[in-house]
């Protein structure tokens, strides 16, 4: 994760903004001192930013993540997966060149239920299959694992 140069480029963008607004009204003063506070401790001198001053290694904008190879992209049936009482169903469809190896899991909720790994079923390229499995009681969560033959 990048979440720190995101943000530093945020903080850096903000306080430049934020100075490009403070500074058009500390010009608009008058200059005759009419408008000046009266010296003391709680008069402090506006901040001025040079914007030479900012590191220009920073970007403006996130760098571009690699395109992934097209060949790994194209794999993976797929599935929706239903769950009615004890019962679990996933359709799967596999839409992509490359065949498929699909598996049920099946977490049942009660502690003495047996939980289900199902045998792994082929789906070739565009084809279907139903996958069905079930808990004696309630079902905690279902998903669908695949693999590569």
């Amino acid at each position: 994760m990048r979440a720190r140069p995101s943000r530093a480029v945020s903080v850096l963008v903000t306080s430049v903004i934020l100075t490009g607004l403070l500074v058009p009204g500390a010009a608009a003063q008058p200059a005759d001192g009419a408008g000046d506070p009266a010296p003391g401790p709680e008069s402090v001198a506006p901040a001025l930013v040079e914007l030479a001053e900012i590191p220009a290694e920073i970007p403006a904008e996130p760098p571009a993540q690699p395109a992934r190879p097209a060949g790994r992209e194209l794999f993976g049936a797929a599935c929706d997966t239903v769950i009615e009482g004890s019962q679990v169903t996933a359709y799967c469809h596999n839409g992509y060149p490359e065949t498929d190896l699909v598996r049920l899991h099946v977490e049942c909720d009660r502690w003495w239920d047996v939980d289900g790994d199902g045998l792994a079923v082929t789906v070739g390229p565009a084809g279907r299959v139903e996958l069905v499995g079930r808990c004696w009681k309630e079902v905690r969560s279902a998903w669908v694992s695949h693999r590569r033959p």
